[in-house]
């Protein structure tokens, strides 16, 4: 079973990927409510996949992905952002992010990213 890390500052959007990928038979083990804690929850789970929110306080989804990435060149990071965001998505995928999916979340939408992700 993948193992996944959500990290989104808005506690709403964690509850509601976390219902939609775990009705899609992933295993949530850790949550994050800003990079830094993104970076710390990635150390201590070593989770299979990560979905990381862009605009969060404290550290930003892009610094958080380069952290990350630094600790483990082969995490597998997708990028969660909103509409008019093409800018930093390009900048994220630039720095190693695996895919990225555009909020509101689409279900058929975040199931093709982590299989195209994972496989």
């Amino acid at each position: 079973m993948t193992r996944l890390l959500i990290t989104d500052d808005a506690a709403f959007m964690r509850m509601t990927l976390k219902k939609m990928v775990t009705d899609a038979g992933y295993e949530v083990v850790a949550e994050a409510e800003n990079g830094l804690e993104a970076v710390a929850m990635y150390e201590e789970h070593k989770p299979d996949l990560v979905t990381m929110d862009i605009t969060m306080p404290e550290m930003n989804g892009i610094e958080a992905l380069e952290k990350i990435k630094a600790l483990d060149p082969d995490a597998k990071v997708i990028m969660c952002s909103a509409m008019g965001q093409q800018k930093m998505v390009v900048d994220a995928i630039q720095k190693g992010a695996s895919d990225f999916i555009v909020k509101p979340f689409d279900e058929a939408r975040i199931k093709e990213s982590f299989e195209k992700v994972m496989s």
